[in-house]
């Protein structure tokens, strides 16, 4: 019998990676629903190639033109799950970008017995909420992002009491060996070419600042349930190692893989079947012997400061922390801002004593979230930046 599974953002990169290591294995798996945002092209083109009948568009306008394709159930918005589905999935992939993909996230839940959630910000701002429908659902939880599945990978049951550290390997991005004198002067483009992955805008800007480690480093807080004391950031161009833990028994284990997210996400799908088998390139002694680590200079990533200012526990600090950063990263994109001006602005903004009163606030509904995002949003249109 065919595993279920339904892939939220399939038009994506996550999705793709996801779609491309279902299309080797098509006899194994039945897509349920695919879902996107405004590219409704390429939606209907992965549910022709893989036979999927539902599909979730949200747009107003692209929903509007995609209403024609009259082979195809078409829906609006994910408050339809419950019509789709009749039987829970075996998988369900969150990978929506950024805080629009927690509320379809907390929906899915109830419907799967398996979610991978790719979506940093779900995990970020509502941890604690997906934390409480998976224990009321009974739905198990596994991580996609290489980081964080790695982590998981190498930790055997209880094992999270016994951690020493973790350490999570960043490659530097694309500036790491640039002088900081021309880090003013970059351009758009040279920012968006990481020198080892393929990945959408946004993501890429934030590897290139660094903030996207902070964040893996906050998921990592929320996911393992360890302090921030305990996890460290390396620094490791050639990006061939994912995740070292050191425990306090003394030994140390670390994962090794390719850049590519086919890996995490295959191994996801496959965690209790030996039998099944990825082909990949055999092991890389080059990289092995050449894994040069290094911790990160702080002053050409100036973003990791905040590490230190960032609250202990789960708090709506962090929907600010998100919201700021996705709406400075679109200046950067617009060619408002310089890239130097990126940290700067991010901590001149979230300092603000309006802002850092949501420290002590802790996001126990969607709708906290959700009004909080909205309204930094609109507090940052009103700011000079």
């Amino acid at each position: 019998m065919k595993k279920k599974i339904a892939i939220l953002g399939s038009t994506g990169s996550i999705g793709k990676t996801l779609l491309n290591v279902i299309k080797h294995e098509k006899d194994k798996y039945q897509i349920t629903l695919l879902t996107a945002n405004k590219n409704y092209q390429e939606l209907i083109k992965q549910a022709k190639n893989f036979g999927v009948k539902n599909l979730i568009i949200t747009n107003k306008e692209a929903y509007t033109k995609v209403k024609k394709y009259k082979k195809f159930k078409i829906y609006s918005n994910y408050d339809c799950l419950s019509k789709i589905f009749k039987k829970k999935n075996e998988f369900i992939m969150s990978s929506i970008t950024g805080l629009d993909g927690l509320k379809p996230t907390l929906t899915s839940i109830r419907f799967t017995k398996n979610i991978l959630i790719a979506n940093k910000e779900a995990i970020i701002c509502g941890w604690n909420l997906i934390e409480r429908e998976m224990h009321r659902h009974k739905t198990k939880f596994i991580p996609v992002d290489s980081e964080h599945f790695s982590i998981w990978s190498l930790l055997q049951k209880k094992e999270e009491s016994k951690i020493d550290r973790i350490y999570i390997t960043a490659s530097g991005g694309p500036f790491l060996n640039l002088p900081k004198k021309k880090l003013s002067k970059v351009s758009i483009k040279s920012a968006l070419n990481h020198p080892n992955w393929k990945m959408g805008k946004k993501i890429s800007i934030d590897s290139a600042t660094m903030m996207n480690k902070l964040f893996e480093v906050i998921e990592a807080k929320n996911i393992f349930k360890i302090s921030y004391k305990k996890i460290k950031i390396l620094i490791h161009p050639n990006s061939y190692v994912h995740a070292i833990i050191k425990f306090s028994s003394g030994i140390t284990k670390l994962l090794i893989h390719e850049t590519s997210m086919k890996i995490p996400i295959f191994n996801a799908l496959n965690l209790n079947n030996d039998k099944r088998k990825i082909i990949f390139k055999n092991l890389d002694i080059k990289k092995l012997n050449k894994l040069d680590f290094s911790y990160p200079d702080y002053d050409r990533f100036k973003l990791l400061k905040l590490l230190k200012i960032l609250p202990k526990k789960n708090s709506l600090f962090e929907t600010v922390l998100v919201t700021v950063n996705d709406e400075v990263v679109k200046l950067f994109l617009d060619g408002k801002i310089k890239f130097t001006d990126i940290p700067n602005i991010i901590t001149k903004i979230i300092s603000l004593k309006e802002f850092q009163k949501y420290k002590k606030k802790y996001p126990d509904n969607l709708n906290k979230i959700i009004n909080l995002n909205k309204f930094v949003r609109l507090k940052m249109q009103s700011l000079s930046v």
